[in-house]
């Protein structure tokens, strides 16, 4: 088994004396005496079998290979503080990771915003950001396998809050025969392929679908085969107003301003109430989508 030979404590005082420019100086910032610190310093280098430092009167002056050591020891202490930091915030119950799922068809804009405000106070938790299908998402519910879920349906035993509404409207390829209508009527809708953001294993409560349809169950694979020309679909107003703009999709027409709505809950799976972590992100998420920090109901 390997032995070290050298401590993490001999590297903060190698690296005070270099910082403070000298043994006297480093003894003072570090509140020690200076004889305990040339002692460190001398056994580290005894144990390496290199010089670091060389005294040239009342200063201390880095070898070559001491400005090697230094640069690498830097990174070691980083990561010891790192670890006990992690160590300190766990202990308190702080969580190290938190799982969220979203519903593939959601918009997440407000999302990935509050995301980004917690990663500075995140503390060293990790965040898994998974996607699925309604049905993904009931499973992840019934088996607690989640902190969050952002979902468009609400789950028996689960608390959940709404979050926003989101606006569906059909689009296509420019190209796509169903551009040359000024107006179009579901009916006219149902004999065209539709390509439903879905995995097929569950039912769809209010929307009517057409009688061709192509099961996808990932988005970006929905719009790379919309750009091809390949059928329409139903998608947020969120995510396909970019690519409208763009000129890669065109809104269709629908007769007497036909939309479809949904709302996105934001799901609590576990029935332990959320710890630190968990708590700060979903206050950061109820902020982005413009509501209160107030407790999500049963």
């Amino acid at each position: 088994m390997y032995r070290p030979k050298s401590t993490v404590e001999q590297w903060r005082i190698f690296q005070a004396v270099v910082d403070c420019g000298g043994y006297a100086q480093a003894a003072e910032a570090l509140n020690k005496s200076q004889s305990s610190l040339n002692h460190a310093v001398a056994k580290l280098q005894q144990g390496l079998g290199l010089a670091l430092l060389e005294v040239k009167g009342r200063k201390a002056y880095l070898t070559p290979a001491g400005e090697v050591f230094l640069r690498r020891s830097r990174k070691l202490t980083q990561d010891i503080e790192g670890l006990e930091q992690l160590a300190d915030v766990l202990a308190k119950g702080w969580e190290p990771l938190l799982r969220i799922v979203v519903e593939a068809s959601l918009p997440r804009q407000p999302l990935y915003d509050a995301l980004a405000a917690f990663t500075n106070q995140s503390r060293g938790c990790r965040i898994h950001l998974l996607e699925a299908q309604p049905s993904g998402c009931q499973t992840v519910v019934t088996k607690q396998a989640a902190d969050i879920v952002l979902a468009s349906r609400t789950f028996s035993g689960a608390s959940a809050l709404p979050l926003a509404t989101t606006t569906y409207v059909p689009v296509c390829a420019p190209n796509h025969p169903l551009t040359e209508f000024d107006e179009i009527s579901q009916v006219e809708l149902e004999h065209q392929l539709e390509l439903v953001l879905a995995d097929g294993s569950e039912e769809e409560e209010g929307w009517a679908r057409t009688e061709q349809r192509w099961i996808i169950n990932h988005l970006h694979d929905t719009l790379s085969l919309l750009r091809r020309g390949v059928g329409f679909a139903w998608l947020p107003l969120d995510v396909i107003s970019p690519l409208v703009e763009a000129g890669q999709l065109q809104r269709l027409p629908m007769a007497h301003h036909g939309l479809r709505k949904r709302f996105t809950h934001l799901i609590l799976p576990r029935a332990t109430p959320p710890g630190p972590a968990a708590s700060l992100l979903l206050t950061l998420i109820r902020q982005d989508y413009g509501l209160s920090s107030s407790a999500v109901s049963a």
